[in-house]
């Protein structure tokens, strides 16, 4: 049986390099993008089960970049990894529809079993959000 597909998107390339190193025991990651718009395209041609995305990105910021893709038909879940604890920014990412809000420093134990929920078609945000009253 194949792996599940991601998509990884975050403007520093170190941090792509650790999350992919994390991810490819359980999952392919089929690309590797630096910015919003570069996620778009790359979303669209290569069609991942999941996209695991940034915020803070150039040209389209995460959050804008996966409402252009759920507007132009992108079935892919979404799991945004960022450093943003702000339950703001995870209420907007649940509107969009996105399975996941991890946030890095909780990356190491809260990310695969993220992408996992999503997966199923559940959501998954950091445990150490929900004292902020996110969801």
């Amino acid at each position: 049986m194949s792996k599940p597909t991601v998509l990884l998107a975050d403007d520093h390339p170190k941090l792509l390099e650790k999350v992919e190193n994390l991810l490819k025991k359980n999952f392919e990651v089929v690309g590797r993008v630096g910015d919003g718009q570069a996620l778009i395209e790359a979303a669209i041609k290569l069609e991942p089960d999941v996209i695991v995305t940034d915020i803070s990105m150039p040209i389209f910021n995460g959050i804008e970049a996966v409402k252009r893709l759920k507007e132009s038909g992108c079935q892919s879940k979404v799991v945004f990894l960022t450093i943003h604890a702000d339950p703001d920014y995870v209420r907007v990412s649940t509107s969009l529809s996105a399975l996941g809000y991890v946030v890095k420093p909780r990356m190491g134990t809260d990310l695969i079993p993220a992408i996992q929920e999503a997966l199923t078609g559940r959501i998954f945000i950091s445990p150490s959000l929900h004292y902020l009253n996110c969801a």
